[in-house]
């Protein structure tokens, strides 16, 4: 190794890195990283001694040290001055290399920290600022951690329960609470709800407490969060003496409007009820008994059509009066617009009182609900749709500015759903998009949104989540999906992949959001579907990617670098190998080896398929030939893609390949996916029939992880099932895997099919099959896939 290629390894590091000359302590290299932080080119690094870039009097220390051999690596933080003069705190580590052939280097590496100071400061001043709120309010605030001790409180609420000063001085957490207590007038009613509130750390309390003095507080207790989780429980205490002696005041008679078809409501200049009519108690549902002193935001909402609450509070101010339309709720929570005016009345002794006259629009809302439906959600699914989805987005955005925290974007798409549209057509796709439409739904909170952009995906927006919670919720969503799905007598199995989009850090806007996770969902998809992937920068390559994995199998198929390796199918019964399956391997020159679950999925995508499984026939073909003509009669198995199934011409093919190998029919077994069955069935069963003319061994693989249906199973030319390995890897200690597989082999036998179990791996696994009935098994426990001379080697007849 040279210096060159130092410079090089260096260059690629994230941080600034200087190599200096043990011996005369001048740089010989840097790296971009160094360039920019010291804010200098690289040639007036290159030859500058450093002690001449020392900023403190340590580092000169340091350096003084090296050159006198007393010290060759330090860690510490330090500062850098840059070229502009700005002054940077980094974090710096100093060591030596050792490189044969080379004179001894020492490697200045060195982090940028001035960031991280700079939060620092600013959490500072966020503390500061948050005391200073505290102290400016004018309620008094008291705050408890979940044993009750006292964290913190505000002079205001020293003040309204006139708390001795040497009392607060001390801190002494008891006496102050035992104090609260011994100044209500309910000593024994106060102390069983602050027992109640301390035993139920989610419970919220509002309520009222007259104290010994004459004054009355409201009391409001709300548990306090971090990250989720309760952590304390914050009181405010309000001094409403005053408020309830205006209140007692405003004792009006209502004969006046006793009378009166509309609903009448009188409230105080706060808004407050006073009194009603009973036509607004039939409308509302409202008791009598509560309405004196209810806020009229309790049957307003502030869901609005023209103004709403805001807008009638800011008229009333401006012009004594109010007109519109807003939503009202009835006692029982129910929702309902109506026709508001509100007017007011001439001042008494300095009260201000209004008047609400309201008129139930209902009728009306819902022909103007059907319109907005129409225009804002999805018309099968009955979830939002994109307009409707870029509104909760400018919301969710907002809201997590306000509160300085994020939510999370899952994009989710089914997977493999176009075989279910191809093959059992759209009407029943639509049946299956509506059931997993009220699954999404019955998994998420009120709080969070779902809405199909079209076909099989959707969006989820999941608010005040990090990414621990996003996590979660993805995986309960993945268990929902991969329930079973009914559709008339069709029952099949589903999946989903979840891409995972953060706000703020993967995206600050809807588009960005949800092409970050759609990136992420094709990753999942990737590695295998039926799981999520978080979203991270570099999978906005993976389109590039796919297209280089397609060309790159495209020109391996062209040259030749394709290859088959052969696994034993061995009867359980003796352990003799009744035939063998043709596994596709791929070794890339520049990509390494490729494994099938990546290409293949690559290759369906694009077409590549065919191709591929053409290649795949012919060399199973020509090796079944070359074995027997060597004297073993082996069959082969293949497996089939449904695009190539689908190709014109197939069944021809597969007949002209025989001939030109000279092969009979029971040389060759083809192995389906359950989809391919489920298509056309009428053709499908005649394409079926004439390969079982041909000689053709006829199997179904992964059996039970797709659709599962027993009608083809009895109309089409079968004569084996394959276990999947998915269910084979969880017996014999998984019950429902080992009831799975019972099945599968019980009912095999009265179709009297042959069974196979794939991925077989331990001596326990091999047991339970044999004990069930099954008769072939294969996987590492025999043997892996070979090549064809490694396993003729093995296996052929001269090793009988």
């Amino acid at each position: 190794m040279n210096l060159p290629v130092l410079r090089a390894l260096v260059e690629g590091v994230l941080e600034a890195v200087w190599l200096v000359d043990a011996l005369d302590l001048r740089i010989v290299a840097v790296n971009a990283a160094a360039e920019k932080l010291l804010g200098l080119p690289r040639d007036r690094l290159l030859g500058r001694s450093v002690i001449e870039m020392a900023a403190t009097s340590q580092d000169l220390f340091f350096w003084e040290d090296v050159a006198a051999g007393r010290c060759d690596s330090i860690h510490s933080e330090t500062l850098v001055t840059r070229a502009d003069g700005e002054v940077v705190q980094v974090d710096r580590r100093v060591s030596q290399l050792q490189v044969e052939g080379m004179p001894a280097l020492l490697v200045v590496a060195m982090l940028d920290r001035s960031a991280l100071h700079r939060v620092e400061r600013e959490l500072e001043v966020l503390l500061a600022e948050l005391r200073a709120t505290l102290e400016s309010t004018a309620d008094g605030i008291l705050v408890l951690d979940m044993q009750g001790a006292i964290r913190g409180f505000n002079h205001r609420f020293a003040e309204l329960w006139e708390i001795p000063e040497g009392l607060l001085v001390r801190r002494d957490d008891p006496a102050v609470l035992a104090w609260m207590e011994q100044h209500v007038s309910d000593p024994e009613g106060y102390a069983e709800r602050w027992g109640r509130l301390l035993r139920s750390p989610l419970l919220e309390l509002r309520d009222t407490l007259m104290l010994r003095s004459g004054r009355v507080l409201e009391r409001v207790s709300l548990p306090q969060y971090a990250r989720g989780r309760p952590v304390g429980r914050v009181f405010s205490f309000r001094d409403i003496t005053r408020q309830l002696a205006d209140e007692a005041r405003l004792r009006l008679a209502a004969s006046v409007f006793e009378s009166s078809l509309d609903a009448i409501f009188v409230a105080d200049g706060e808004l407050r009820v006073v009194t009603a009519n009973p036509a607004f108690l039939r409308m509302t549902g409202f008791p009598g008994e509560e309405l004196e002193g209810l806020p009229v935001e309790r049957f307003l909402t502030g869901s609005t059509i023209q103004g709403g609450l805001q807008g009638l509070r800011a008229a009333l101010e401006a012009q004594g009066y109010w007109q519109g339309e807003l939503w009202a709720r009835r006692h029982g929570g129910e929702a309902f617009p109506c026709l508001l005016s509100v007017v007011a009345l001439a001042e008494e002794e300095g009260t201000r009182r209004w008047v609400g006259f309201f008129k139930d629009l209902t009728e009306a809302m819902a022909a103007r609900q059907r319109i907005q439906e129409l225009a804002y959600t999805d018309a099968l699914t009955g979830l939002p749709n994109r307009s409707q989805l870029a509104e909760r987005f400018e919301l969710a955005i907002r809201q997590a500015r306000r509160s300085k925290s994020g939510f999370a974007v899952l994009f989710i798409d089914l997977d493999r759903f176009k075989q279910i549209n191809d093959s059992l057509g759209h009407a029943l796709g639509d049946r299956v998009l509506v059931e997993i439409a009220a699954r999404l739904r019955q998994g998420l909170r009120a709080v969070d949104t779902a809405a199909r952009l079209g076909g099989d995906e959707f969006i989820l927006l999941l608010n005040q989540v990090d990414a621990q919670g996003a996590e979660v919720a993805a995986r309960r969503l993945l268990h929902a999906l991969s329930q079973p799905v009914q559709v008339d007598e069709m029952r099949f199995m589903l999946s989903a992949s979840i891409g995972i989009a953060m706000y703020p850090t993967d995206g600050e806007d809807m588009d960005a959001l949800i092409k970050n996770a759609d990136s992420a969902m094709y990753a999942a998809k990737e590695r295998g579907r039926a799981d999520l992937r978080f979203y991270r920068p570099h999978m906005n390559l993976d389109l590039l990617s796919r297209m280089k994995l397609d060309q790159a199998l495209r020109t391996a198929l062209e040259q030749g670098r394709m290859a088959l390796h052969y696994q034993p199918q061995v009867r359980l019964a003796d352990g003799a190998v009744t035939g063998v399956e043709a596994l596709l391997r791929w070794h890339d020159p520049e990509l390494g080896q490729v494994e099938p679950a990546r290409f293949i999925r690559v290759a369906e995508e694009s077409g590549a398929i065919v191709a591929l499984g053409r290649w795949v026939l012919e060399q199973a073909a020509a090796q079944a030939s070359a074995w027997r003509a060597r004297g073993w009669r082996i069959p082969v198995a293949v497996n089939l893609s449904a695009m190539q199934f689908g190709q014109s011409g197939f069944v021809e093919s597969v007949a002209e390949l025989l001939s030109r190998h000279d092969l009979p029919g029971e040389a060759l077994e083809l192995e389906l996916t359950e989809s391919i069955l489920i298509g056309d069935v009428e053709e499908a069963l005649q394409r079926l029939h004439a390969l079982r003319d041909l000689g053709l061994s006829l199997a179904i693989d992964d059996f039970g992880t797709g659709y599962s249906s027993l009608a083809y199973l009895k109309r089409f030319p079968i004569g084996r099932l394959k276990i999947d390995r998915s269910f084979v890897a969880g017996v014999p200690d998984d019950p429902e895997n080992a009831a799975i597989v019972a099945a599968v082999i019980d009912m095999a036998r009265a179709l009297r099919l042959e069974v196979t179990a794939e991925g077989v791996e331990t001596l326990a696994q091999r047991r339970f099959l044999a004990e069930r009935g099954c008769t072939v098994m294969q996987g590492f426990l025999c043997a892996p896939a070979m090549p064809a001379e490694a396993l003729w080697a093995r296996f052929g007849p001269a090793q009988d």
